[in-house]
């Protein structure tokens, strides 16, 4: 990032596309089990075509029932698909659900992690729960934006949340639930400049004209969206390039649970490792510790410690420690690396069980993140993984206030 000239690019999608309908219907299930049963064990994949949702996975719950097709057509009538004249709506698609328990070799291992197997039942119930899953997991965070997320993803979800607020308010009732959003950043010697392409894809009923489609979304999402100051004589707007969009949605391209996780992270400015987050309970790292190195990340750039930061964090099934942990300050830590790693290690206690606990995963809140991100939401008032709570201890615990 530290070249004279580059260009940076991230997308957004909107709570329409198949892919995040799918991401949406995984999560509304699994809040729905969560509320009933906040100990659930849920893995939940979700895949959609022309009129047909397919609930695919395992649970493992106390949740006397949970009326999964219900959950399914509440949730596609929330997104917007209410007419069957957009190819794909709640009353009309069909659902096939075939959901069965955990694995109990998976579960073992959760249950009872390797570190207190031995301990004949002398350990505290958070101590005991190991990794729901194995593999790496990233955190990311910088100072490009109040959300401390990198300008090029933020300004896209930005744009997409807005794109939906004019469709759902009705102030441009021709468009229809699918869309995306992409914005190109410009940066100077490491840092952004300026917005150089925001482009727009959005599907619309078929009568409306492409001249009021490019002059309403320029002014009502664009402008509404991303700050004047980032936007100058030649930064390009590019909408429906195509020309028409109304075919869209589940009858224009099959979706499925996860496919669209660079959407729900950094936008490809950070690394990313491990699986995706929808419809999976906390008890799987791949959340969970996601979550929790976005956490670690997040304070370390609100204590002043680097500017930009990455971490990594590594977990096997069934054992509760992470097998590794890794920093990366590229160059902007005003302290060393290791001592941020040392603040890092006497600030958080990353063993699943505690980040459960301390960030109170086992609610039903997922649903809520499941389109526009998981993080840097300043718009939602309970995403605990974004709080800056530990940044001045993890200040003090690196000499920076000493």
């Amino acid at each position: 990032m530290q070249a004279p000239h580059l260009l940076f690019t991230s997308e957004s999608v909107t709570e329409g596309h198949p892919d995040k309908l799918c991401d949406q219907v995984s999560d509304a299930i699994l809040d729905e089990f969560l509320r009933s049963d906040p100990e659930a064990r849920v893995a939940c994949e979700v895949a959609t075509t022309t009129g047909l949702i397919a609930v695919l996975g395992e649970v493992t719950s106390t949740a006397n029932y949970v009326d999964v097709p219900k959950v399914v057509r509440r949730t596609v009538e929330s997104i917007g698909y209410t007419k069957a004249e957009y190819g794909f709506d709640c009353e009309t698609c069909g659902t096939i659900v075939s959901l069965k328990e955990q694995s109990a070799d998976i579960k073992m291992g959760v249950d009872e992690a390797l570190e207190v197997r031995d301990l004949a039942g002398d350990y505290e119930d958070i101590e005991a729960l190991g990794a729901g899953d194995q593999g790496m997991m990233y955190g990311f965070a910088c100072d490009e934006t109040s959300e401390l997320m990198p300008a090029p993803i933020a300004f896209a979800h930005r744009t997409g949340r807005q794109l939906a607020a004019v469709r759902k308010d009705g102030t441009l009732g021709w468009l229809r639930p699918d869309g995306k959003t992409q914005v190109t950043v410009e940066y100077r010697n490491g840092e952004p400049a300026r917005v150089d392409t925001i482009v727009i894809a959005a599907q619309h009923d078929p009568d409306i004209g492409n001249d009021v489609i490019e002059q309403d979304l320029a002014e009502l999402v664009i402008r509404q969206s991303i700050p004047s100051q980032w936007i100058d004589a030649d930064t390009r707007f590019i909408i429906n390039a195509t020309g028409r969009f109304v075919i869209g949605g589940p009858m224009g391209d099959a979706g499925l649970t996860g496919r669209k996780i660079i959407v729900d992270t950094y936008g490809g400015m950070a690394r990313h490792g491990g699986g995706a987050f929808s419809g999976k309970d906390p008890t799987k790292v791949d959340r969970s510790a996601n979550y929790a190195a976005r956490w670690v990340a997040k304070n370390v750039v609100a204590a002043g410690l680097a500017r930009r930061f990455e971490i990594q964090l590594a977990y096997v099934i069934g054992k509760a420690e992470p097998v590794s942990i890794n920093i990366e300050t590229f160059g902007t830590g005003v302290v060393s690396d290791e001592k941020i790693e040392t603040a890092i290690n006497a600030i958080f206690d990353l063993r699943p069980g505690v980040i459960i606990r301390d960030l109170q995963l086992r609610r039903p809140i997922y649903q809520q993140v499941a389109a526009y991100g998981h993080f840097g939401r300043d718009d939602l008032a309970d995403v605990p993984w974004e709080r800056i709570d530990r940044a001045e201890d993890l200040a003090r615990a690196a000499g920076l206030n000493a």
